[in-house]
C-alpha cells in the first residue's frame, strides 16, 4: 500500500532517539516514502497533498500536536491514519492501544486494522479525542502563554495548574443538550470522544470513539479535599463518585456564556465569544488500529 511518513524532528528532543526512529521505519515500512516536519502546521500541508496524490496511510511520528495536524487533513478521506506516540501524553494513541515504545508501535502498525472513528467539532475546528470548558481550558491557556517567554515542559506545567486548583472561578454556563437546557457552574465540562486525556487520566472510562455520541462529563466544583480524594479514582476505569461528576451521551451540545468561553481542543488552547457549538461527525476519520485493541 502507498504509505507517506511524516516525522516531526522536534518531537522527542534527542538526536540518538530520531536517528533509532529513522531505522525502525525503514525496516518496518522500506518501501514507504519519509518527510520530515519544518514549521507549525507543516503536517497538515503534508497530508494534504499526500492525500490527493492517492497515498492510502499516513503515518505520523510525533507529540499530539503534530497528530492532530495530520488527522485534520484526513477528515471525510479514505486516507488511514497510523500514529507513532513521540509525545508526552500520548491521549489517543493510548487509546487506540499504540506501544508507547516506537520500535514496538512500528511493529503494531503493520498488522494494524483501519477503523472509521468520530470527529469532533467546535466551532468549525476539529478535535479526536477531548474538548472541554473550565479549569483545564484556562490552564492550557496559561501554559501557552507562559510558553511564549518561559521553558515548557511538565513542572511548569504542574506549577500553573495547581496554582489554578485554588484560583480558578468556575463559570455559570447555560448547556443545551438531548433537547434540553441546563444550568451548570463545572469546574470542568469536558466533551468525551476517547477515554483519556493522556497518561491514563481517564475522565470518562466509558466513552467509545466509534459510538457517534459524546461523553459529556461535568466535573462538580467540590471543596479542595474532595478533590484531592477523589483524583486517585481518575486513574482507574471503573469507579468514580457520583458527587464528583455526572456524566451524559449527547452527540452533540450548544454552551451559552455571555463573555469570553476559554477552551481547549486536543489541549490546545482556543477562545470565542458568548457561544460555543459541539458537534459530532460520525466514523470521518479512518485510525490504523493494532489487533490487540
Amino acid at each position: 500500500m502507498k504509505t507517506l511518513i511524516i516525522i516531526n524532528p522536534l518531537s522527542g528532543g534527542k538526536r540518538r532517539e530520531l536517528a533509532d526512529l529513522e531505522k525502525a521505519a525503514l525496516i518496518n515500512f522500506p518501501h514507504a516514502d519519509g518527510v520530515f516536519t519544518k514549521y507549525a502546521a507543516h503536517a497538515t500541508e503534508l497530508a494534504a497533498k499526500a492525500v490527493k496524490e492517492g497515498y492510502e496511510n499516513i503515518i505520523v511520528a510525533g507529540g499530539d500536536g503534530t497528530i492532530n495536524e495530520t488527522a485534520k487533513a484526513l477528515v471525510g478521506t479514505q486516507t488511514a491514519l497510523g500514529i507513532i506516540p513521540k509525545g508526552s501524553g500520548n491521549g489517543l494513541a493510548r487509546e487506540i492501544g499504540m506501544p508507547l515504545m516506537y520500535e514496538q508501535a512500528w511493529v503494531a502498525l503493520q498488522k494494524a486494522t483501519p477503523v472509521a472513528c468520530d470527529v469532533g467539532v467546535a466551532n468549525g475546528e476539529y478535535f479526536f479525542n477531548l474538548a472541554g470548558v473550565g479549569i483545564e481550558a484556562q490552564i492550557a491557556k496559561d501554559f501557552a502563554e507562559y510558553g511564549k517567554t518561559g521553558k515548557r515542559g511538565m513542572w511548569p506545567y504542574f506549577k500553573l495548574g495547581a496554582k489554578a486548583v485554588f484560583s480558578y472561578q468556575p463559570k455559570t454556563l447555560r448547556v443545551r443538550y438531548n433537547g434540553k437546557d441546563e444550568i451548570m457552574t463545572p469546574l470542568t465540562l469536558v466533551f468525551a470522544n476517547g477515554t483519556q486525556y493522556g497518561s491514563n487520566f481517564n475522565i470518562a472510562p466509558r466513552a467509545d470513539l466509534t459510538d457517534g455520541q459524546f461523553d459529556m462529563v461535568e466535573v462538580s466544583n467540590v471543596s479542595k479535599w474532595k478533590l484531592a480524594l477523589a483524583a486517585p479514582t481518575f486513574f482507574n476505569k471503573t469507579f468514580r463518585p457520583f458527587e464528583i461528576s455526572q456524566t451524559h451521551k449527547t452527540p452533540e451540545a450548544i454552551i451559552n456564556y455571555e463573555g469570553e468561553i476559554v477552551y481547549h481542543l486536543d489541549g490546545e488552547p482556543k477562545v470565542t465569544q458568548n457561544e460555543l457549538k459541539i458537534s459530532m461527525l460520525s466514523k470521518a476519520l479512518k485510525l490504523l488500529i493494532p489487533h490487540k485493541f
